[in-house]
């Protein structure tokens, strides 16, 4: 590797630690203070403190080391991550028939709707219980948590523009320095009761899981604390590179959260009074208020992984037709998958700031969090099984016992958190509900836009061969008429032929493709058919992480002998107005919706980078 490629890893790396880690690195703040809570109903007996410092050990190993920094992490999709990379990968390679595709997508879509449900929770509770942390100063700042939470996650969101990378240059040090001082802070408590030490043997684990019976559930709901932020690192991994990650994780980020647990199991079995927050009296007094600034900024940094992880997700949904299209900015000229979408920074904030103003305290929200990480971690196990049989080819027996090792690990987990569906855990399933169902809707209703513009349009092959037996006047310029739909006569096209009696003396067909792989190669982006008396049908191809630049692809015309002269061309487009009608389809609402999503989708103009001037936009009536 050259100094370069060593300069440009290292710099990844530590903004990998500043956005990535920041949210599975707070969880110390709460997890094993919500492992003793009252409602979970378990003693505080040395045994018991051994036990859950040991499953919160090997929770850590088995779900992030194992599963996903050793093997998800490998199933990346060119580069990229995320559970709609992993979907379009099972999509590719597993599903043969309509059937299978179908039930795959929607279980897929499912699980990207619940990363959104994590992408609210984890901002409002992990702000919220730092800023806590100011009440053990003095009592009397109680009454500004809420306040001064709300305030830092607003100037949160406001900086998003930024850019990851820029956002994870300004934070690698201060989370670097965070999981230093959890690393000191538990050395320190960990000196003080060795004993502690003996929780990595996991038999402490399989006794206090044992000991509870069917009430294993009740612990287990609340160590899988310690696990949320496993999911956003590998939707992250577009950002940074799995490499970056991997580096960070095992060197810094995986030994300081180990340090730490066992540090507050020490605490505990020294002052079992601790337990109303064994992280911060983990601290010396006089360290106290540097810890709870500390914790804040770091609370702040921690809502990174799942923003950032929610643009890229939705980039993905776009591009594989699950969610109409947005504004996306790229704001790194190095990575590519580093943007920044300003539609979903906004929901995403009002939505966090509903939340915390709903639950108003972090252990109101610890009964909401984890249900979504733990279904959407469940399925990302259930697509990897068709990467690892199908993609990577291993037999089916080492695929299925793998994933079926992870499987009832996951299963367990979500059994857990289910039990909190009553006390808030319902929240982030409705949420993720109507996600699911927003997404869906928009597929199927595009589905039968097609099927409308299909029966509805006439044949283009058949257009094309009528043309030589009644010519039309012939303009100047090179028409570009841009279509979801390439074998009927687009709209546009016989607008123009209707009102202004003429065709172009070029007449391109352009339709745009998402591939199911991330980028697409400059030799496969463009593919030209030509069809006669001035026809010709183009099929532009994208991978689904890319921002389409239609004027850049048409120019590769040039290469396959085809002339094209972007200051010679017209861009037609047709704007669809969807109107709902009553009889076969979706129901009435969604029809409604789905009209409602086409009426707010981003403008095709900005979406396929096309010069303003040069488009001529002219609108239809589409009944479904």
């Amino acid at each position: 590797m050259s100094n370069k490629s060593e300069q440009r890893l290292a710099s990844l790396s530590l903004a990998a630690i500043g956005v990535v880690f920041g949210d599975i690195g707070t969880s110390p703040l709460y997890t094993l203070r919500e492992v003793f809570a009252e409602h979970n109903h378990i003693a505080l007996t040395p045994t018991n403190i051994m036990g859950a410092v040991s499953t919160i050990f090997w929770a850590l190993f088995l779900v992030v080391t194992l599963k996903y920094v050793t093997l998800v992490l490998r199933a990346d999709n060119r580069g990229e991550g995320g559970i709609m990379s992993l979907l379009a990968m099972a999509l590719a390679t597993a599903a043969k028939d309509a059937r299978s595709k179908t039930w795959l997508l929607a279980v897929g879509t499912f699980g990207a709707a619940l990363f959104y449900g994590d992408s609210i929770i984890t901002p409002a509770i992990t702000t919220l219980s730092a800023v806590e942390g100011i009440g053990l100063v003095t009592p009397a700042l109680n009454e500004y948590v809420l306040p001064v939470s709300i305030a830092i996650l607003v100037g949160l969101f406001l900086v998003q523009r930024n850019g990851t990378e820029k956002m994870g240059k300004l934070f690698g040090p201060v989370i670097s320095l965070w999981f230093i001082v959890l690393s000191i802070v538990g050395i320190s408590q960990i000196l003080r009761v060795p004993h502690i030490l003996l929780a990595i043997n996991p038999a402490y684990a399989f006794e206090f899981l044992m000991e509870r019976g069917l009430s294993v559930f009740l612990p287990l709901g609340a160590i899988v604390l310690a696990l949320t932020g496993a999911e956003a690192l590998y939707a992250d991994m577009g950002h940074f590179g799995r490499k970056a990650i991997q580096i960070s994780w095992l060197s810094l980020v995986w030994p300081g959260l180990i340090l730490n647990y066992l540090g507050q199991g020490a605490l505990l079995l020294s002052n079992p009074e601790a337990v109303t927050n064994p992280f911060y009296f983990s601290f010396p007094d006089l360290m106290l208020i540097p810890a709870v600034v500390l914790s804040t900024l770091v609370s702040i940094i921690a809502s990174q992984a799942v923003i950032s992880g929610a643009y890229s997700v939705t980039q993905q949904a776009i591009h594989l037709g699950m969610l109409p299209r947005m504004h996306i900015v790229h704001t790194s000229s190095n990575q590519a998958g580093q943007i920044y979408i300003p539609a979903v920074n906004w929901i995403l904030l009002t939505a966090v700031l509903i939340v915390c103003l709903s639950f108003g305290s972090s252990s109101a929200l610890a009964s909401a969090y984890g249900i979504a990480v733990t279904c959407a971690m469940m399925i990302d196990t259930m697509l990897t099984f068709f990467v690892v049989r199908y993609k990577w080819r291993y037999p089916l027996w080492v695929a299925a016992s793998a994933t079926a090792f992870f499987l009832v690990i996951d299963a367990m987990l979500v059994i857990a958190c289910s039990l909190k569906i009553p006390d808030g855990g319902w929240f982030p399933l409705a949420l993720g509900g109507s996600l699911f169902m927003t997404m869906w809707t928009w597929k199927e209703g595009r589905e039968l836009l097609m099927q409308q513009i299909r029966d509805g349009d006439p044949n283009l092959l058949d257009f094309v061969r009528a043309l030589k037996n009644g010519p039309i006047p012939i303009a100047p310029r090179t028409a570009v008429f841009m279509v979801s739909n390439p074998t009927t006569v687009p709209q546009a096209l016989l607008h123009n032929i209707k009102h202004n009696l003429t065709i172009h003396e070029q007449n391109l067909i352009v339709t745009v493709k998402f591939t199911d792989e991330p980028t697409v190669d400059l030799e496969h982006r463009l593919r030209v058919h030509e069809l006669g008396s001035n026809f010709w049908q183009i099929a532009i191809y994208f991978g689904f992480t890319e921002q389409p630049d239609v004027p850049k692809a048409l120019e590769l015309c040039n290469q396959q002998g085809l002339k094209f002269e972007l200051f010679k061309a017209s861009f037609f487009i047709s704007r669809e107005t969807v109107v709902p009608s009553p009889g076969k389809g979706m129901a009435a609402w969604r029809e409604s919706l789905f009209a409602a999503l086409t009426r707010n989708a981003g403008s095709v103009v900005s979406y396929f980078a096309l010069p303003p001037t040069h488009v001529i936009e002219l609108g239809t009536r589409v009944h479904i």
